[in-house]
């Protein structure tokens, strides 16, 4: 327990430091990939989030999804990548080859569907190679390009926000 803090403390602080020296890479082409990035232990609608994408004009073959789990059961299985603390070493670096290749996609637009601030996810998010990046406006400012003030349950609300934004920003 107070290792997985420290390991959570140490990520955050090392983030931080990171996240003084960001560039803006912003793009300005039309969005045809999006990521997905998920936290699963609060927001269990992935289907219903995916299906509000599609409805929008994301192609579904289009769409990558990373979900974050903070624990993951004996014989729970997935058919899209799950991640936890545990894929993280001490020094920030991701050992799930499923986390790197998500990391290095370079997405048209990267959806950070979470609305608490969690090392894991606020390293992934940082990471990504993502042309364009979204999420809520409770987590780190410095990370994302496009930020939405909603909860996470209401997705609906968040796509259509979303989208109505990405019409006037001229990416879709």
């Amino acid at each position: 327990m107070f290792l997985k803090f420290l390991k959570h403390f140490l990520l955050k602080r090392k983030l931080k430091n990171s996240l003084s020296n960001v560039k803006n890479n912003f793009n300005a082409g039309k969005i045809k990939t999006v990521g997905l990035l998920i936290d699963e232990s609060y927001f269990i609608n992935r289907e219903a989030l995916i299906v509000a994408l599609v409805r929008n004009g994301v192609q579904k073959e289009n769409i990558s999804v990373l979900a974050h789990k903070d624990k993951i059961k004996k014989n729970e299985q997935f058919d899209y990548p799950v991640f936890t603390i545990k894929d993280i070493d001490w020094d920030g670096v991701f050992k799930s080859e499923a986390v790197n290749a998500f990391i290095q996609t370079p997405f048209d637009l990267l959806i950070s569907y979470y609305d608490v601030e969690k090392a894991p996810l606020l390293f992934v998010t940082h990471r990504s190679k993502a042309a364009f990046k979204t999420g809520f406006s409770t987590t780190d400012k410095r990370l994302n390009h496009f930020m939405i003030n909603t909860v996470a349950e209401n997705y609906e609300v968040f796509t259509s926000e979303l989208f109505r934004y990405l019409i006037i920003l001229n990416k879709i």
